[in-house]
């Protein structure tokens, strides 16, 4: 087993945008790891319809 290791994991998350409203997307975070278990997330982001990817800093998480 490696001591250090990145890992990138998708699943869908509901967000919610000013232009477009309540928004369903996947959501991909890149998170550091240290002997299994998460240290820090490197970067998240999510693909567009049009397959543009785009930092997850412009929507808020809808809760």
């Amino acid at each position: 087993m490696k001591i250090l290791y990145i890992r990138r994991k998708t699943k869908y998350e509901k967000r919610h945008s000013v232009k477009m409203g309540e928004l369903t997307t996947r959501v991909t975070y890149i998170k550091k790891y240290l002997l299994g278990l998460p240290v820090k997330t490197l970067h998240k982001y999510r693909r567009t319809y049009y397959g543009e990817v785009k930092s997850c800093d412009d929507c808020m998480l809808f809760v």
